[in-house]
Order: C-alpha cells, then structure tokens, then sequence
C-alpha cells in the first residue's frame, strides 16, 4: 500500500465555499452530460458523431470532479491517481473478463445463445485479411488484439467516469455513509446517469425497457459495490479505471458479439438481459462480505482535507 499522507499546505487557501461538494459535482455532471444526451437522442444512437457523443458523455462525471474539486478547494491529488502496482491492476483487468465468461458459459451452455456467432466470424477474417488464416485463428487473433490494444483505447474513455464516480464521488460518500451507503449510492446514481440513452437512444439490445432499466440498474449497482471494494482497498482511482475498461471491451467487444442469436438470447445477454447482473451481484456479495479489508486499508491512508 502506498502511503498518500501528505502534510498540509503552509499556504492559507482562504474561505472554503459553502456547500456539499457532491451536491456540486452531481449538478455539474448531469448539466454537462444533457448536451450529450440531446446529441445522442437526436441522433437515435450512442455510437452518434463517430462515437465522439460516447466520449464526451463519458468524460463529464471527470471534469464535473475536477471542477468540483476547483470550486471546494479540495487537492486533486486525493483522487487517487497514483498506480496501485501490479497485482492490483492485473486482477482488476481480470476481474471482468472472469465473471463476463462465467456469464457467457451460462448462456452457451443453456442454449439461450449460440456460439460462436456466424456474422462474428465473418468480421474476423475480414478484419485479419489474412485468407490462409483458419476461422478459429482469426477469432483468436481479433479477440487478442481486442484485449491489448482495444484496452487501452477503452481505457481512455473509462478514466473519464472513474475520475467523477470512484476519483471523487466515492471517497466523499465513504465518509459519512460508510462502504455499503457510498457503493448503493454511488450505483444508483451511475445507473440513474446511463436512463436517457437507455430509454431514448439506442443503448439496449431490443429488450423492453423496464426489463433493461431493471438487469441493467442490478448490474451497475453489484458494479459498484466491486469498484468501491477497489478503491478503497488500493486508494486507486486506476484501478476503477481499468474495472470498467476492462467491463466495457469483454462485455461489448468480445463476448456479446461472439454469441448468436437464439430467440430468447437478447433477455439473457449483455448488460440488458438477466444473466450478467445475476452473476456481477453474486461477485459484488462475495466483495461486500470483505468491505472490512478494504476500509481497514483507506482508513491507514486518510489525512484530513478541506471538503467544504
């Protein structure tokens, strides 16, 4: 565990604004992300503008932090930039891709999807070039570069969120409402964020709303409790950022795709159908049951900073 005492500053910061620095930062997020939402609704899809409405969305919860941050005097240094060494991350890189394949054996195995999805394969050997390659090769090589390369870019837009969400919101919550408050309230609002394109865009794989408002809500809230658990156990922010990276790219760029459509496979797959949030919330009990691990570590590297 790195240590982040920091002795504080000589300087007078002068008058700390009143108010609640979440209070600030939710304000601000939300009114940054509308013009977002306007430009994803009217386009009808997420991946809108050359997916620069996806971007941009993405990084409001981080300049909302940073802003925040500016207006309550708080140090920026406290949203855990610092890297949280290589265990850490690698098992936060992991992490996703272990419950995703869970999930996706359920699925494949009960026959509520297929795989591997014929219109996947034909992508891949299109995307390698390569006509000597085998079917299975080329899969293997595209799920491969997907989870390099593609990780790093999903990186990017990831860290966005992670700045707003477990940076600066999470840390705050911690304080007073402890692990279990901070991870139900941080998720709920996360989950309350994405309703928009969710119910006005295209961000859904054709499954009723309510049923995706409801797999989906369960998810990112068994989500949050995980992230919570890593943020706190490492005083990371990286290690959020590489959670929900790691999430985004196994879940849409790999393991959706590569499943075939069945009949019922769109109420099973993906962050909209049942069988991912159930097993994200089993994973979440199992991280919840250990909350004690992870607040024992952020309490060892606590100061008291100006909060407002």
């Amino acid at each position: 565990m790195i240590d982040q005492t920091r002795q504080p500053s000589s300087q007078n910061p002068g008058p700390i604004p009143r108010g609640s620095p979440v209070r600030t930062f939710l304000a601000l997020t939300f009114s940054f992300s509308a013009v977002f939402y306007a430009l994803i609704i009217m386009s009808g899809q997420v991946g809108g503008g050359g997916r620069q409405y996806a971007t941009g969305i993405m990084w409001c919860p981080g300049f909302a932090a940073l802003l925040a941050c500016r207006i309550h005097r708080i140090q920026i240094t406290t949203l855990g930039w610092h890297w949280a060494g290589l265990r850490a991350q690698g098992a936060s890189y992991l992490l996703p891709a272990v419950y995703a394949l869970v999930a996706y054996a359920v699925i494949w195995g009960t026959h509520l999807g297929s795989v591997p999805n014929p219109t996947f394969l034909q992508r891949s050997i299109a995307a390698v070039g390569i006509n000597a390659m085998p079917p299975w090769a080329a899969v293997m090589l595209m799920v491969l570069l997907s989870a390099v390369y593609g990780f790093i870019r999903t990186c990017a837009n990831a860290l966005g969120e992670e700045i707003g969400w477990r940076g600066f919101l999470t840390p705050q919550l911690v304080r007073t409402r402890g692990f279990t408050g901070a991870s139900l309230i941080t998720g709920c609002i996360w989950a309350v964020w994405h309703y928009p394109i969710l119910l006005f865009a295209d961000y859904n794989l054709g499954t009723p709303s309510w049923f995706a408002l409801l797999c989906f809500t369960v998810m990112i809230i068994g989500m949050s409790v995980i992230y919570t658990w890593f943020r706190l156990r490492t005083g990371s922010l990286w290690t959020a950022t590489f959670l929900h990276a790691s999430h985004n790219l196994f879940i849409q760029a790999i393991f959706t795709p590569l499943t075939g459509d069945t009949g019922p496979t769109r109420y099973a797959i993906d962050e909209f159908g049942f069988v991912l949030p159930l097993v994200v919330f089993v994973t979440a009990i199992w991280f919840w049951r250990r909350r004690e691990i992870a607040l024992a570590a952020w309490r060892e590297t606590q100061v008291d900073v100006p909060v407002g």
